[in-house]
């Protein structure tokens, strides 16, 4: 038997790949949510789809058992490994398997916040926490966003552009600092203002008290903002949890090598949740090439995984972004164009091309771009 932890994009994505190399081998996956498939990267524009929770959702479990002719177990929380037995414990009850995938994912960074409505603070890691988020939020409330990431902008413009007020914190001096130079930084941070985005840049939230119906937010520079909703957007971590425990070698993510092979024998990671040649890799075009790799190795026919240049998009249409980050960290950013029409490469120390990042028009580049990028190695 095949057991797959997890039923998100990794998951389902993975399922699909081995299905269509084995229908005959038992497959089974495990998660801890209601097991519906839908698309993660479309929760932080779902405003400008109409959708709810709900209506993100494109297959129910139900549906999905039937499509990959597997069992779903939904609501469902692995509690532990035992990777010698080659089994799975769920709570009392035990399921043994012949190969593992463990496909958990990340979980959303907390950062510590006082005040007495510091558990009120949202993260919207998957549908159920959308829900969750999105429940008796009306347009014209305000809604504080504490990150100035990839998904806290995403938000900003999703949430501003649908008739919500936004204000954005961060420690930052301007947004998607880890993956854009400081001109393309700032057309975008330029843009999002124009959708009336409050930028609150080389700052934090300190406190978060209850004020009659709404919240005050109370920020490192003394500011109070009085809030209706607050997001925090402040990144991810690879869920180790299982893997740590089960003694799986573990850094930054779960250790694999370039067959997505953990250290332990028979047992395979993929998605946000795994560390591979050093590097995570927690954005969506990685996920469809490992399991592209992944599907036949589980298949009987060994595949290492190769990545080539995987460009972002950031869905923020206000001021469109695409970016390649770069592997390394020694080198420099050039940006060329006007604002917000920008382009940026950065160099290595010996003058070859390692990441670019593309704003407004500029994006158009990117096919060309990427054609002269390294690809990402595994080791």
């Amino acid at each position: 038997m095949l057991v797959i932890v997890g039923t998100g994009h990794a998951g389902y994505t993975l399922a699909r790949e081995f299905r269509k190399l084995d229908k005959a081998t038992p497959l089974t996956l495990i998660t801890r949510d209601d097991g519906a498939s839908y698309y993660k990267p479309d929760l932080s524009k779902a405003f400008a789809s109409g959708k709810d929770a709900d209506g993100l959702v494109k297959a129910s479990a139900a549906q999905m058992e039937a499509e990959l002719q597997a069992r779903v177990l939904a609501f469902t929380g692995v509690t532990a490994l035992e990777p010698g037995a080659h089994r799975v414990h769920l709570g009392e009850q035990t399921l043994d398997y012949r190969q593992l995938v463990l496909a958990t994912g990340a979980t959303p960074i907390r950062l510590p916040v006082a005040g007495n409505a510091a558990d009120r603070i949202h993260s919207v890691n998957n549908r159920l926490d959308y829900a969750r988020f999105r429940d008796g939020l009306a347009p014209g409330q305000h809604v504080l966003i504490v990150g100035a990431g990839l998904i806290g902008c995403e938000w900003a413009n999703d949430m501003g552009a649908h008739g919500f007020r936004v204000s954005v914190v961060d420690i930052a001096p301007w947004p998607l600092p880890r993956l854009l130079p400081e001109p393309c930084g700032r057309a975008l941070q330029a843009a999002l203002a124009g959708l009336g985005v409050d930028w609150r840049l080389k700052n934090s939230l300190k406190a978060l008290d209850a004020d009659g119906g709404a919240m005050a937010a109370t920020l490192a520079d003394g500011t109070r903002l009085a809030v209706d909703r607050v997001l925090s957007a402040v990144g991810l971590r690879a869920d180790l949890s299982l893997a740590s425990a089960a003694a799986l070698a573990c850094r930054q993510g779960i250790v694999v090598d370039a067959r997505l092979k953990t250290s332990a024998d028979d047992v395979y990671a993929l998605g946000d949740c795994i560390e591979i040649g050093g590097r995570l890799l927690p954005f969506i075009l990685p996920i469809a090439h490992a399991a592209r790799a992944l599907a036949p190795t589980l298949a009987g026919t060994p595949t290492p995984v190769q990545f080539p240049a995987m460009p972002v998009l950031v869905k923020t249409p206000v001021c469109p972004v695409v970016v390649c980050p770069p592997a390394v960290t020694e080198g420099a950013w050039q940006v060329s164009g006007k604002a917000p029409d920008l382009e940026g490469v950065f160099n290595d120390t010996a003058g070859r091309p390692q990441g670019f990042a593309l704003t407004g028009a500029a994006t158009a580049r990117r096919g060309a771009l990427t054609a002269t990028m390294p690809p990402v190695t595994p080791r």
